[in-house]
């Protein structure tokens, strides 16, 4: 996946306005450091301190359009494995931002930590890949919604570029009836229906599942996917094995599991009969990659 570029995935109105917001929240009045530094052309060297993937380079890049007068040179491309530790002093030089001084400082902290933590979640989805492939699972590994409020496009960007499935994006792009719609509906049956009511043909529809019960209730409605919520390994391998003999020849349908899924336990729910397996954690609870940007002294900027 390191050799795709994803950029041209973003719509630009989206990827400015995000920037925009993040520029507007650390700079709302005087930038009195600014004024400190000026504005002489400066050099400034991005240093990757931590080993990991390399994601969000279109958010750091307008980062520096929109300060306005910067120019960024990159040494790697996104998607690459950095490994800091094959320098002498731990610091890898991933790329080189040219420009005003003031303007550098303004861009630095929301490009900075844009850069770490699109780069951890990218680690992360690597890392859950690689195990898939290891494994022979031919399934779908997914993120989930379990996103940060105002960052959903960084972070689902990052999930595909550690090559992972975005899953749904939003609740606009595929219905999810969960727990608490069965329960203000009354059935499984009658969410289904009145939601296939309005959303036409081209939506898919899934239904959260607690039991094989539940499951052949969402099937016979007319679901699209089941999640089978909080199995354990063994216990989603059985059940949907089941649901697969069960209905075969019968009905078209995918099994995804969720709930509790790691990097420690993923390894158990690998089998044929599971269709995607989606983690939260690949958003939550990520360490970020460690980076820097330092202005460099005139003598040794070039």
């Amino acid at each position: 996946m390191s050799n795709v570029l994803f950029e041209s995935v973003l719509p630009p109105a989206q990827l400015q306005k995000a920037v925009a917001d993040w520029l507007l929240e650390d700079t709302p009045s005087f930038d009195v450091g600014g004024f400190v530094v000026g504005t002489d052309d400066q050099v400034a060297i991005l240093f990757c301190k931590a080993k990991g993937v390399l994601a969000g380079v279109p958010f750091f890049d307008e980062v520096f359009r929109q300060v306005t007068g910067c120019r960024v040179e990159w040494h790697f491309k996104e998607g690459v494995d950095l490994d800091p530790s094959t320098t002498k002093n731990g610091k890898l030089e991933v790329a080189r931002v040219y420009g005003p001084a003031r303007n550098l400082l303004l861009g630095e902290r929301p490009a900075l930590n844009m850069l770490a933590r699109a780069s951890g979640i990218a680690t992360r989805c690597r890392k859950l890949r690689a195990m898939k492939e290891k494994a022979g699972w031919h399934g779908v590994i997914a993120g989930t919604r379990k996103t940060t409020p105002g960052f959903r496009l960084v972070e689902k960007y990052a999930m595909l570029v550690g090559g992972v499935d975005t899953h749904r994006m939003d609740l606009s792009s595929m219905v999810m009836l969960k727990d608490n719609h069965i329960w203000a509906t009354g059935s499984i049956s009658g969410a289904v229906a009145k939601a296939r009511s309005v959303a036409g043909f081209s939506v898919k529809i899934e239904v959260e599942c607690c039991s094989e019960a539940e499951a052949d209730e969402a099937i016979t409605a007319g679901a699209d996917i089941v999640m089978l919520d909080n199995f354990d390994g063994p216990g989603i391998r059985v059940a949907a094995k089941s649901l697969k003999e069960r209905w075969s020849g019968k009905a078209k349908f995918l099994v995804e599991g969720s709930g509790g899924l790691t990097e420690d336990n993923v390894a158990s729910y690998f089998c044929p009969d599971v269709d995607v397996l989606s983690f939260g954690s690949v958003t939550q609870s990520v360490p970020h990659i460690d980076f820097s940007l330092k202005v460099q002294p005139a003598s040794k900027a070039k």
